[in-house]
């Protein structure tokens, strides 16, 4: 029961990945990327992994989504009302990428140990009974990761600051 709610989670989340690059309003590019946050915190919950679902859900799904709509409501875009539907080749092609998708990832698990030989589950459920769920996180976040953390942050400023400077050239 929970590989089939694994597959159907990962079909949503590729699938909600595909319709947001192609939708053609800003708004519906938006929610279909919820889709797939939300997708992914369900992934997080069937792998027990339940503080980065809620994180996935609180930062991703609530933060940065509003910090988007934002900045496209401060930008005016989306008056257009076009359909955002292309036609019935974005749908073969959608599936056909889903499907190619899932044939690499039963590849990947299908061949005899090539995830468990890593050793990672080990690793990952030491540190669980050592430093909590919370701090088998906050840990390696706050310690190894801080510098790549902050610049992802950073990122997104600047390609918000830079989208707003953009559109307001031509408005």
């Amino acid at each position: 029961m929970i590989e089939l709610l694994w597959w159907v989670f990962a079909a949503l989340a590729i699938g909600g990945g595909i319709a947001m690059l192609m939708s053609r309003t800003p708004i519906a590019s938006l929610l279909f990327l919820v889709l797939t946050f939300f997708s992914l915190s369900a992934i997080y919950v069937l792998l027990g992994a339940y503080f980065i679902a809620a994180l996935q859900v609180i930062v991703y799904a609530g933060a940065i989504m509003v910090l988007f709509l934002f900045t496209i409501m401060l930008l005016n875009l989306g008056h257009d009302y076009r359909n955002d539907l292309r036609g019935a080749g974005w749908i073969i092609v959608a599936f056909t990428t889903a499907g190619v998708g899932a044939w690499a990832v039963s590849r990947a698990f299908g061949v005899e140990g090539a995830l468990v030989d890593l050793g990672g589950a080990e690793r990952i459920d030491a540190a669980v009974t050592e430093l909590n769920a919370v701090g088998a996180v906050a840990m390696p976040l706050f310690r190894d990761y801080v510098v790549p953390f902050e610049l992802t942050s950073i990122l997104l400023l600047v390609a918000i600051i830079g989208a707003v400077l953009l559109a307001k050239r031509r408005v």
